[in-house]
């Protein structure tokens, strides 16, 4: 079970700091939300925050672009030490080649459905070449935001298809908690991303919040 602590929720001024609040937990990601204020309206971390995050933490790096252009991003940040890049799949009509693309590069490739798209718009050109899948249960762009109930039938749908895609890893974003981990767990999530939640009550309480969210 993967803990993924969104750091879009961190303390910015002191982000070293933060990072460093986490070097000793085992079975976490760095979650990155990309956002470019054209995909959505929000705009995030830049190439310069992200080279400068991955050479001061040894968490791995998740990445996830919510931008109009992620084979620019493919390019860009190779030299980043990314270990997951997961991209949406509204923002290209050429899904099936970015994966291939992104695959050469990093150890991970995923991508990333709204609350709105169709499951079947995932193909089993794509399965047998994706390593995540990451249900958004929020719509993206602005944290903070409640989780949709629906999102559970979400991740039952794609776990029901790890029977032809065993090591396929299901990740969900938006809204997660201890009110709702132990739910998506059952529903077949491993992968929990988690901002606000972790986030919000300070450094002393990291170590507590993600446990809470295993149990």
């Amino acid at each position: 079970m993967i803990i993924s602590p969104s750091l879009l929720a961190c303390d910015f001024l002191n982000i070293e700091a933060e990072l460093e609040c986490f070097k000793d937990f085992k079975d976490t990601w760095f979650h990155l939300d990309i956002m470019d204020s054209h995909f959505v309206p929000n705009l995030t971390f830049g190439h310069p925050i992200v080279k400068l995050i991955s050479k001061k933490t040894e968490i791995p790096l998740d990445a996830h672009f919510m931008v109009s252009n992620p084979e620019f991003f493919i390019d860009t940040f190779k030299d980043f030490n990314i270990h997951n890049f997961t991209f949406h799949i509204e923002s290209t009509e050429k899904t099936l080649e970015l994966i291939k693309k992104a695959k050469k590069i990093y150890p991970s490739v995923g991508i990333s459905l709204k609350p709105k798209t169709p499951l079947t718009a995932v193909t089993d050109e794509m399965l047998k070449e994706l390593d995540l899948i990451l249900i958004m249960s929020v719509e993206p762009g602005f944290g903070g935001q409640s989780f949709i109930e629906e999102s559970y039938a979400r991740v039952e749908y794609f776990n029901k298809l790890k029977t032809n895609y065993p090591n396929l890893m299901i990740q969900v974003d938006g809204g997660v908690s201890n009110k709702n981990a132990k739910k998506l767990q059952e529903s077949g999530a491993n992968n929990l991303v988690a901002g606000s939640y972790i986030f919000k009550d300070g450094p002393l309480t990291y170590k507590n919040k993600i446990e809470s969210l295993r149990r």
